[in-house]
């Protein structure tokens, strides 16, 4: 058993910040060590901001026998090549999300990583903010009942307003589905347990999109190459029905983030990309919601929190619960929503999940 999980980070782009501010520092469970980048320079920057004690390059990273962990931060695409290769050099992996390009190669992971004794875990882990715990809590208290339905809204006129470089978030592999899905979808596994079943319909608002937001691809005009306003249901093991609309075709609505609904209630879940609140609960008979106290912490920007969980659970030999099997039916879930959309027919799933124990 470790005492202490040595972790490695690879790719020090715009998402690892967080990752180095939550993760540096003196912990009981992880000593971050050592960063590398595709571009080393990115690397040395990032070392001297966060105080990280060496800077390799990804083969001398991946090669030390000193990291146990490699944190996995670089662009998407990158994921399934790097993940594999830290697991083939025996090492546990935490991934940004997505676990792989598809769930074939997610799956294709966890069964090297299952060969190899060796910890997969995954972004997103949101759900163990105090917002989706609180939640959780509400909901195993049976606070609204039986959960009979659910519904998962994310619709707004999409990222190139505040993103200065978006043509990639409108192409293949991304999209609003693709890109914010596992912030949704995750949150409703942790809340409703695995699903069964999808069936979907997707439609793409605009052919080419332009950049607004101020910086060198402002004007730009780009092609989109993934449907952009995707709508459909999940049925869950449980037998609960999710109504899911995913879109960047929408300037503006009045539909919540997430809702729950009980035999004895409803439970408006907040916006699953953040930790924290508001929680609000309408029960039977009411008329007015009502905001709930948070039970748990992690209510700021927590990003790493399941990092720091998969290495504690390592430590105690115990199941961590942003795990790989978590990640890979989230990823099918998704890529389900596209394969029914796109064959005009039902899906049924093919994998399934331990629904993540509560904090």
């Amino acid at each position: 058993m470790l005492n202490r999980v040595n972790v490695g980070v690879i790719g020090c782009g715009d998402v690892s910040d967080i990752y180095f501010k939550n993760l540096a520092g003196e912990r009981d469970s992880v000593c971050l060590t050592a960063c590398a980048n595709r571009h080393i320079e990115a690397a040395r920057a990032a070392a001297e901001k966060h105080h990280i004690p060496r800077v390799m390059t990804i083969d001398e990273l991946l090669a030390d026998p000193s990291i146990d962990l490699v944190l996995d931060l670089t662009a998407p695409a990158a994921h399934d090549i790097i993940n594999r290769r830290a697991l083939l050099a025996g090492k546990h992996v935490y991934s940004e999300k997505p676990l792989g390009g598809t769930p074939e190669q997610a799956r294709e992971l966890l069964r090297l990583a299952r060969e190899r004794n060796l910890r997969i875990g995954c972004a997103p882990d949101t759900f163990l903010g105090g917002g989706l715990q609180t939640c959780r809590q509400l909901l195993d208290q049976g606070e609204i009942g039986r959960p009979l339905a659910a519904c998962a809204f994310l619709a707004w006129h999409g990222p190139e307003h505040e993103h200065p470089n978006p043509a990639f978030l409108y192409q293949p592999g991304a999209g609003p589905l693709l890109d914010y899905g596992p912030y949704y979808m995750t949150a409703l596994i942790h809340l409703l347990g695995p699903a069964r079943s999808v069936c979907a319909m997707t439609a793409k608002g605009f052919d080419t999109r332009t950049c607004t937001c101020p910086g060198p691809h402002a004007g730009e005009m780009f092609s989109v190459g993934t449907p952009t306003h995707v709508t459909g249901t999940i049925r869950f093991q449980n037998g609960v029905l999710a109504t899911v609309l995913h879109s960047f075709d929408v300037w503006g609505h009045g539909l919540p983030f997430l809702e729950i609904y009980g035999t004895e209630g409803t439970l408006r879940v907040p916006d699953p990309d953040t930790f924290g609140g508001p929680v609000c609960l309408l029960r039977a008979r009411e008329s007015v919601f009502r905001e709930v106290p948070l039970t748990y912490g992690h209510t700021e920007n927590c990003r790493g929190i399941g990092l720091l969980d998969m290495a504690e659970a390592i430590r105690e030999g115990r199941p961590h619960r942003a795990s790989g099997e978590l990640a890979l039916h989230t990823l099918e879930i998704l890529h389900a929503f596209l394969t029914s959309a796109g064959e005009e027919r039902f899906v049924t799933l093919g994998t399934a999940c331990r629904r993540p124990a509560r904090l």
